[in-house]
């Protein structure tokens, strides 16, 4: 008797190269893979309700303030609500990107997407989108557009070098509870934190090295400022504080510094709790104290310039460094869009779509 197992079943046509779905078939995309960058967010405007938009979204985030919502929401939509946006939209304003009507993160964020895109222009089965976890364009749209153009296998990219739950974790969250909603959910990867890779720290060094010659004057201290978090975060066991403190021992001992040519400072201190020391505005009015005449500062932490790198350091910072005796300050900038920055992402995109391309 024949064996039945050796045979084949033939799609009626395939092997004439025929497409053998039925006439009424509905089209079918071709498969693509979507890489999606992630973003913490912006305002759509520095107005007061654009901001209040913005903030109650941001402030509303349990990663972000773990309070119960019973305590915390009543503060939140009363005097936080009523005081802050207008504080928080004059330092936007500052800063805003009048060309485009945009903030400098949307602006950059955007920017990053369409070179690394074009990165991949020989890749046609890559599509490169970036979204925002709080503001527009949402995680969730950005999410329906890959699907809806082919993407079966998807890419999340938190651009956060330094892993925390509340950068991190809540990016990842919303394209999570995004996917939740979907009837066919794609294949699912999520790029890990960067923040001791050899090669983030040389991309780091080089642009350090090159934006210094680029001054008149020589900094006496460079600081790496990390956005803060509150102290109990590294209590509960965020790895946060850790992978900052490596990210800048890596790129002193990349650049042969001693400890006090390169120190670590965290910004963006906000409520009554203690958080990750030392404080960045505390710290160089004691440098600028103690003599300090020369100082620089870039931020390792944000892949991109934004409110609190170019209003909060470039701007804040320089004040208080020079209201107490500093007299020579430079802002650093973020990798932002450089052509050096975009091949790093590309090689990392390469290095987690293995296996898909």
């Amino acid at each position: 008797m024949p064996d039945a197992s050796n045979k084949t079943t033939e799609i009626p046509g395939a092997a004439a190269g025929l497409d053998p779905k039925p006439a009424d078939h509905p089209p079918v995309a071709p498969r693509k893979i979507g890489v999606l960058l992630l973003n913490l967010g912006t305002p759509d405007g520095t107005d007061y309700w654009s901001m209040r938009r913005y903030l109650g979204e941001f402030l509303s985030d349990r990663r972000i303030i773990e309070l119960s919502p019973l305590l915390w929401q009543p503060i939140l939509q009363g005097i936080i609500l009523t005081l802050r946006p207008s504080k928080s939209g004059r330092n936007y304003a500052k800063i805003w990107n009048k060309e485009l009507d945009e903030s400098p993160l949307r602006s950059f964020t955007r920017v990053q997407a369409e070179k690394l895109s074009q990165a991949f222009g020989g890749q046609d089965e890559i599509l490169v989108e970036w979204g925002m976890r709080y503001g527009q364009p949402s995680t969730d749209s950005r999410i329906e557009s890959l699907i809806a153009r082919g993407c079966d296998r998807l890419l999340l990219f938190p651009l956060y070098p330094q892993y925390s739950a509340a950068t991190t974790g809540t990016a990842c969250d919303a394209a999570f509870r995004s996917l939740m909603t979907k009837r066919w959910m794609p294949a699912l990867r999520t790029v890990p934190a960067y923040f001791d890779d050899p090669a983030y720290i040389e991309l780091l060094a080089e642009s350090l090295r090159q934006q210094i010659a680029a001054l008149d004057f020589e900094p006496e201290v460079v600081l790496t400022s990390f956005h803060g978090l509150p102290k109990e975060n590294l209590l509960k066991g965020d790895p946060y504080h850790c992978q900052c403190q490596k990210t800048a021992r890596l790129l002193r001992e990349r650049l042969g510094w001693p400890d006090e040519r390169l120190q670590v400072v965290f910004q963006s201190r906000f409520g009554p709790k203690e958080w990750l020391q030392p404080y960045a505005d505390e710290k160089v009015a004691k440098l600028a104290e103690a003599g300090v005449k020369r100082l620089a500062v870039l931020s390792p932490g944000f892949a991109s310039d934004c409110v609190e790198t170019l209003e909060e350091l470039a701007i804040g910072l320089r004040e208080t460094f020079e209201e107490a005796g500093g007299e020579r300050f430079a802002y650093l900038s973020c990798l932002n869009d450089s052509d050096a920055h975009i091949a790093y992402l590309r090689q990392v995109v390469e290095r987690e779509l293995r296996g898909w391309i």
